[in-house]
């Protein structure tokens, strides 16, 4: 007979429609930590204890799923309306000749090389504290 055991954070809801909701309903900055990508392994090892970090323009990333898997390239928008992150020279032509960015999750991504200003080395820092 299987028991569940006590939830670790009792603030959080497990229900699957509460989850969504709190998805497609979150703010600019909910969605600023939702859309965060991995850091390559030479980042991991430079950052000891930071394993990912929010996606933001000028960052350098790889794509590692998907057709575009192993194309590199710098974010030049990151949409958080649409849940999406351009790369540039990841385009595709549309049927009218008009060539547009293809739309990548932060998830699909691994980020190789961080565009560092104040805020992101305090963010670093207090991560790996």
């Amino acid at each position: 007979h299987f028991r569940p055991t006590m939830k670790y954070d009792t603030t959080v809801s497990s229900a699957r429609r509460k989850q969504r909701r709190a998805h497609f309903s979150a703010d600019s900055a909910e969605r600023r930590r939702r859309m965060c990508a991995p850091l390559s392994r030479e980042l991991r090892s430079q950052h000891k204890g930071v394993k990912s970090m929010p996606i933001r323009k000028d960052d350098e990333v790889m794509v590692i799923r998907g057709d575009h898997k192993g194309r590199e390239g710098k974010v030049i928008q990151v949409y958080r309306k649409k849940w999406a992150i351009h790369v540039e020279k990841v385009t595709r032509e549309k049927a009218n000749g008009a060539v547009v960015h293809i739309p990548f999750d932060a998830s699909k991504l691994v980020i190789t090389k961080l565009k560092l200003d104040n805020d992101r080395n305090n963010l670093l820092a207090r991560k790996a504290a």
